[in-house]
């Protein structure tokens, strides 16, 4: 899914100046949290994932500005966080 905003983002509005800045892109996957740990042990700085949707969700900035969410299926309650989780 490709997601566009039209707001101030950092003083800049969105689709203006830096190319990803108001965008995200989603990734439906398999297990989200198996991206989230291999994006932490690569040192890449990942939102802790938590259930929205009923879906684990955690996502990244790109350079560019862009926003890139993964998201899995779960069944886990609704606004678990990985870290209550656990």
């Amino acid at each position: 899914m490709l997601q566009e905003h039209h707001q101030m983002i950092d003083g800049i509005m969105a689709g203006q100046g830096k190319v990803g800045i108001g965008m995200s892109i989603y990734f439906f996957c398999e297990n989200a949290l198996n991206i989230y740990k291999e994006l932490i042990d690569k040192s890449i700085d990942a939102s802790e994932p938590f259930v929205g949707n009923n879906m684990w969700v955690t996502s990244v900035n790109d350079p560019d500005g862009y926003r890139i969410f993964f998201e899995s299926v779960t069944n886990v309650a609704e606004g678990t966080t990985f870290s209550e989780w656990q």
